[in-house]
């Protein structure tokens, strides 16, 4: 029987090598995103027109009912909620609909289709979520005080669910990269954070298919940045953020 993989985010880098990597491994891929007209190169360019396409705007709330549609009609093997975005600023400075567009697509949109998904897969008692964090979650994040903020979220959510859905046979794990080289510098419209765009996507979705061939809740890739959070846990997070603002701040 074909396995269902739905991959949100699609057409940005990370969305792409895994709508890539789940058609080379047999799934039928659902692809979201918010242009169809990406999506339909997508589907054509990676699957040879095999993945279903499905146009969503995951800052609206409409958006989000078009998406768990998708999940009530297709029981899903594979979630990759990979949609997200960041900004770059003082806090008080920023567009407030943005920012609170940024906070309902990387955590509000997350939070529903993990749910939605999880009632599926822990009645049949299989399947995996793929939860797309950060490394800019490990400390507070100044000048990107929204993005940082809701990936530590997406990070600590992902993990207490997984430990709940566990027992079931459901596996979900936390995806935590550091800089990968994609677009995402440029929606922010600026370099800061961004200190050597090391990893490509494509290694992003290979550590993240080996967490789930070999049933791990939690993935930090390149593997040094353990060592950053390591220090998180030992200096004050006021000081964390003081030093986290030389760079984020520039």
């Amino acid at each position: 029987m074909t396995k269902t993989a739905l991959i949100t985010g699609a057409t940005g880098g990370i969305g792409r090598a895994f709508t890539a990597e789940l058609h080379r491994r047999g799934y039928q891929v659902i692809i979201t995103g918010r242009s169809t007209e990406k999506l339909t190169e997508l589907s054509q360019t990676v699957t040879g027109g095999a993945a279903q396409i499905v146009a969503a705007d995951l800052a609206t709330p409409e958006g989000i009912g078009t998406l768990v549609d998708v999940i009530r009609s297709n029981p899903l093997d594979i979630l990759v909620n990979n949609a997200g975005f960041g900004t770059h600023g003082s806090f008080a400075e920023l567009d407030l609909q943005r920012e609170l567009e940024q906070a309902t697509v990387n955590m509000t949109a997350l939070l529903t289709a993990t749910h939605q998904a999880l009632r599926s897969m822990t009645a049949r008692r299989t399947g995996a979520i793929l939860n797309i964090a950060s490394v800019a979650g490990f400390q507070p994040l100044p000048y990107m005080a929204t993005y940082g903020a809701s990936k530590a979220f997406v990070d600590k959510f992902s993990l207490a669910v997984g430990a709940e859905a566990r027992t079931s046979g459901v596996l979900v794990t936390s995806v935590n990269p550091g800089p990968v080289d994609t677009q995402f510098f440029d929606v922010v419209g600026s370099d800061a954070v961004n200190i050597g765009r090391a990893l490509s996507p494509e290694q992003v979705v290979a550590s993240a298919m080996t967490a789930v061939d070999k049933r791990r809740s939690r993935v930090v890739v390149p593997r040094a940045f353990h060592a950053v959070e390591a220090i998180t846990r030992v200096l004050p997070a006021s000081l964390m953020a003081r030093a986290a603002s030389i760079v984020s701040g520039r």
